[in-house]
């Protein structure tokens, strides 16, 4: 006994590993998911299309069979009526059993025609509903499958978008502010340096002597010439 109990338990036990399994593979792939449920009812439509067919032959039997009976009766009671008409009293009893087994036979096949007919609609409307989800189930798949692939291109843009990391472009605009605030410091520098040098100092001290020179001689020259042109007025004026 415990070991028919082990064996079921560790049946139930594959059986759930495989139903989760079989689940989780659903979840990644709902086109089979989706495909199996059409397929299985594809397969029930198609057994009861079969039931279906045998039904409504059924109702087709029964219906030849009334015809059948009906136009036997109907010959019956003209028969009669035919040897009644001539006296043919031993002709018109024997008529009269086969009319009255006749009426007994098509009213008992008039009964099981509404029941064959009853059931042949009812079966063709099972079919037609089967057909139905069938083809709502086609739609819905369709319909799903085409959100989900769009869900799974936005998540996918989305993480694309989260993934994407602006370090290393910062970083290298970074490095090239930093070299171009290094070179503008050097060159501040260079110029700071030259112009606390002392030789640096000293020549534009002496260029700053030398254009002071050079006004007191243009100053010199400028008097030297005025004098001159004095000179030279004073003499003209004389003679």
């Amino acid at each position: 006994m415990s070991d028919s109990n082990f064996i079921a338990r560790l049946s139930n036990l594959w059986s759930g590993f495989v139903s989760l399994w079989i689940t989780d593979v659903e979840k990644r792939h709902p086109e089979i998911a989706y495909q199996n449920s059409i397929d299985s009812m594809i397969s029930k439509y198609t057994k009861l299309k079969a039931a279906t067919a045998a039904i409504i032959r059924r109702r087709q039997d029964v219906e030849a069979r009334l015809k059948s009976e009906q136009a036997e009766l109907a010959s019956i009671t003209a028969d009669l009526e035919g040897a009644i008409a001539t006296n043919q009293d031993d002709l018109a009893v024997v008529l009269i059993q086969k009319k009255n087994a006749l009426d007994t036979s098509v009213a008992a096949l008039q009964d099981d025609m509404k029941v064959a007919q009853t059931d042949a609609d009812d079966a063709k409307d099972s079919l037609l509903q089967v057909k139905g989800e069938i083809d709502k189930l086609k739609a819905e798949k369709d319909r799903m499958l085409a959100q989900m692939h769009s869900a799974q291109a936005r998540v996918s843009i989305q993480n694309q978008l989260e993934g994407l990391s602006v370090d290393a472009e910062v970083k290298a605009l970074s490095n090239v502010r930093d070299h171009i605030k290094n070179t503008v410091a050097e060159a501040n520098l260079g110029q700071e340096l030259r112009s606390s040098d002392l030789d640096v100092r000293l020549a534009k001290l002496r260029q700053s002597s030398g254009a002071v020179t050079a006004k007191q001689q243009l100053e010199d020259m400028k008097r030297a010439r005025a004098g001159q042109a004095e000179a030279n007025n004073a003499g003209g004026k004389t003679m």
